[in-house]
């Protein structure tokens, strides 16, 4: 009688072993979803320069370009490990890792000249020079992402996603939260 005591307790403390191992293979299922967007922006940025403070040059020469750029945020999740999540029956903890903008994307054709202002005495703006106007307007782009809160947006979105996704795995109590460190908002 001992022994089957034993024994059956050994099996349940086996089957919940294997329990646990299985709903943290459930979990760490989001890693193959690696970079996950769930933020997208349409940012329209305005561009204007002009050169007619050069004494050496008659005449100026003035110009205004728009252009429109995509944005997508969102988080790695192929960074998630075992450490970030524990599990207590239907309860989870999880810490993902902080959103970063995904992608930053100007097309060619979103890049347009408005105006155009050039003195008899000077050349046109080249493409050249047009080109260098369009990386200064997406290094602007880049710098104003926390101001326009896109980070933040891709981080509510995130927990929705996440959450939604535990508890069709049948987690009651979710708690969710993101590294403390937030990344410089360069593209990696």
């Amino acid at each position: 009688m001992i022994r089957f005591l034993l024994l059956a307790g050994l099996f349940f403390l086996g089957c919940a072993g294997k329990k646990q191992q299985d709903q943290k293979a459930a979990v760490l299922s989001l890693k193959e979803m690696s970079e996950l967007a769930t933020v997208e922006y349409t940012v329209t940025k305005i561009i204007k320069a002009n050169d007619n403070k050069t004494w050496f040059k008659l005449g100026d020469r003035k110009i205004l370009m728009s252009c429109e750029a995509n944005i997508k945020a969102g988080i790695d999740l192929a960074k998630l490990t075992q450490d970030d999540f524990s599990i207590t029956d239907k309860n989870i903890i999880i810490r993902l890792p902080y959103p970063k903008i995904i992608s930053l994307n100007i097309p060619p054709e979103k890049l347009k000249v408005e105006y155009q202002e050039v003195s008899a005495f000077r050349d046109p703006f080249k493409s050249g020079e047009r080109d260098a106007l369009a990386a200064q307007a997406e290094t602007q782009i880049k710098n104003s992402v926390d101001q326009l809160g896109i980070l933040e947006q891709a981080k509510a979105n995130t927990s929705l996603f996440v959450s939604n996704f535990l508890k069709q795995l049948g987690y009651e109590n979710i708690s969710i939260s993101f590294a403390n460190s937030s990344p410089q908002n360069t593209l990696q």
